[in-house]
């Protein structure tokens, strides 16, 4: 009836008459039954909040955007639609007459109503921004540029890093959830040197514009989203659905670790059990043990991280370890891209841009008819190569067929040059004489000498 046993009851209302505490936090979702009878037991003076009231009330502080704002109402709505009994029973206990009764019950359903439809509008408001996202994932997608989508426990510091990577300039507080709403940044490439070198001589990283460079030059969007939690609350999962599909379609998910953290191996668990509800699972991952600076023997920290080969150190507030890190990312696309031969017109020399500029070009030889490229791409980009690669697959099995046929024609050649079959097996018995007489012959003079 009240999540825990009365003498605990009778423990807590102690606690709260000795500290004067306004407000009593069960780390816990309570049910409406089990807030009722702990708010009689604790009285009206005490407001009682249990886990997932906490997390709404924080998201709802944090959220900026419009889209944000939406998807934190809709879950506070959904929250609070089982619990609008506890806003009435003030009327039931005003009078024992069947009529201020009614008139309580009556004001229940009618909040209930206007509940409910406010919460078929935020539902719509929010089936247009998911079609609004959907259509940017779909430009993007046109333009097969790979996308790494930061994921981790709040507070894990996901935000630091991607400013830290792009100058993005995304909110980056110690606080939790201070990302509610997901940022995507390009990063093209080519300037991560001047950025240590800037670090180290003291410069201001909020003085010029700073990319991130990954082997080859090669263009790469990050997506920060929302942090995760323990137990997170199932109307947040559901509302959130829009931010958290950022995440469905990265070609690689970056796991940042607060590996100062004293609770880091749970927190890890508890961001890989979000990650299967989502069904990302599969998604290529590298796991990324942020705040190494801050740990009491960095050292120690980096040495496990080297014997894990899915594991890199590194310090999103500093640099440390950003190079090592765009490195293994570099390589993880490469893993995630298809492998393509191709033969590119050179009246579509467009497409040897977009692979060169979104891909890894292993060999590239220009031919008379076009550039004969060897490559790893995205596999949207693979797939609108794929008339190009099936004609390159084709000549190059008619060339090795014709190939094949010239070598037997020259073997027939050579076997064949108009001898019947009695003619050459005469001959052959010929040859075989004249070399056994020959032999004789040596023999002979061997023995007069």
């Amino acid at each position: 009836r009240t999540y825990i046993g009365s003498g605990k009851v009778q423990e807590i209302m102690s606690a709260v008459a000795n500290t004067g505490a306004t407000t009593v936090i069960f780390d816990d979702e309570l049910s409406p039954g089990q807030l009722r009878n702990l708010e009689k037991a604790l009285g009206e003076s005490v407001r009682l909040c249990d886990r997932t009231a906490l997390i709404l009330d924080i998201f709802s502080q944090r959220a900026q955007t419009r889209e944000g704002k939406l998807q934190v109402e809709l879950a506070q709505s959904e929250y609070q639609l089982p619990r609008l009994t506890r806003m009435w029973s003030h009327l039931e206990r005003q009078s024992g007459s069947g009529q201020v009764k009614g008139m309580g019950e009556k004001q229940i359903e009618v909040d209930r109503r206007l509940l409910k439809g406010r919460m078929a509008r935020l539902r719509r408001d929010i089936e247009e921004v998911r079609t609004h996202r959907r259509t940017y994932r779909d430009r993007r997608a046109a333009a097969p540029i790979p996308v790494v989508a930061l994921v981790g426990y709040t507070n894990a510091g996901k935000s630091t890093l991607l400013n830290t990577m792009t100058n993005a300039g995304v909110l980056a507080e110690d606080k939790l959830f201070a990302t509610l709403d997901p940022t995507t940044r390009q990063a093209d490439c080519e300037e991560i040197g001047a950025l240590l070198l800037l670090r180290a001589a003291g410069g201001q990283a909020g003085s010029t514009r700073l990319r991130v460079e990954l082997a080859g030059g090669k263009a790469v969007l990050f997506t920060d989203t929302v942090g995760f939690i323990q137990k997170l609350p199932t109307q947040l999962v559901a509302a959130f659905r829009a931010t958290l599909e950022e995440i469905q379609d990265a070609s690689l998910l970056l796991h940042v670790v607060d590996v100062s953290h004293p609770n880091a191996p749970a927190q890890i668990d508890a961001v890989n059990r979000v990650l299967e509800e989502l069904g990302v699972q599969n998604i290529p991952t590298l796991n990324v043990w942020n705040k190494v600076d801050a740990c009491a023997d960095p050292a120690v920290i980096q040495a496990v991280a080297a014997r894990r080969e899915q594991t890199v150190c590194i310090s999103g507030l500093t640099g440390e370890g950003l190079p090592e890190l765009l490195e293994r990312v570099s390589g993880k696309l490469q893993d995630s891209m298809v492998s393509v031969h191709v033969l590119v017109p050179y009246s579509q020399g467009e497409l040897v841009d977009e692979i060169h500029r979104t891909g890894v070009v292993a060999s590239a030889d220009f031919g008379g008819s076009g550039v004969e490229l060897r490559a790893h791409v995205p596999l949207s980009l693979a797939q609108r190569l794929q008339p190009l690669r099936a004609q390159t697959a084709a000549a190059a099995e008619a060339a090795a067929n014709g190939a094949a046929v010239g070598a037997d024609e020259d073997e027939e050649s050579f076997s064949d040059d108009g001898w019947s079959e009695e003619e050459l097996a005469l001959l052959e018995e010929e040859e075989a004489a004249a070399a056994a007489a020959q032999a004789a012959a040596a023999g002979a003079a061997a023995g007069e000498r």
